[in-house]
């Protein structure tokens, strides 16, 4: 048996995470254990309390340690409008741009027939059903412009026409301050089909 079997432990948890490679982890774990070991306690805390108490949301899905989040019981939002998007960092985002005050559904994903990850997977009844509701009138689709994420948007796009909703889809655009010259040709193709 080795004589780090805790700090092997400690590697290969951190290599876990998104875009962290052996020698990430590697470093990630000798710093915490040689210069901060204050900081990988309260790490150590941090994921024990989060992985107890935060649960989804049972209106829109993001994370919460609330039955509903507060974006949901907020009464100064727009409930007439609902963004679907991929996962609670996309929900961040937007909330960051300060541009959107509805509500949201958050998918947890999208659709990834390799990975296994379809329709029932992600919730598109709990969706549907929301968009559904009476009081929306606008359903906003905002997952991602990936080859998944297009098809997710089409899929769930689909399924609202079929119900009497019309959605509508992020817009693709030049970025701001960008020049044409170095935009790459997918986006200014997008932005001219998308011009307004």
């Amino acid at each position: 048996m080795s004589d780090t079997h805790s700090l092997d432990a400690l590697v290969q948890a951190l290599k876990r995470l998104p875009g962290v490679g052996v020698k990430s982890a590697q470093r990630m774990a000798f710093h915490l254990l040689q210069h901060d070991r204050p900081a990988a306690q309260a790490l150590a805390r941090a994921l024990q309390q989060a992985t107890e108490h935060v649960h989804h949301c049972e209106r829109c899905h993001t994370f919460t340690e609330a039955q509903i989040c507060a974006t949901c019981l907020d009464e100064r939002r727009d409930h007439s409008q609902l963004c679907v998007v991929e996962t609670p960092a996309d929900q961040s985002a937007l909330e960051r741009t300060g541009a959107y005050r509805g509500l949201y559904f958050v998918l947890m994903g999208k659709l990834s027939p390799l990975d296994g990850i379809g329709p029932n997977d992600l919730g598109f009844k709990k969706l549907f059903d929301r968009a559904c509701d009476g009081v929306v009138q606008e359903v906003i689709l905002a997952t991602n412009f990936t080859a998944e994420g297009e098809a997710t948007a089409h899929v769930i796009s689909e399924g609202l026409k079929a119900r009497g909703l019309k959605p509508t889809r992020l817009a693709r655009g030049v970025p701001v301050g960008s020049e044409l010259e170095y935009v790459d040709l997918g986006t200014i193709a997008h932005a001219l089909v998308d011009r307004r």
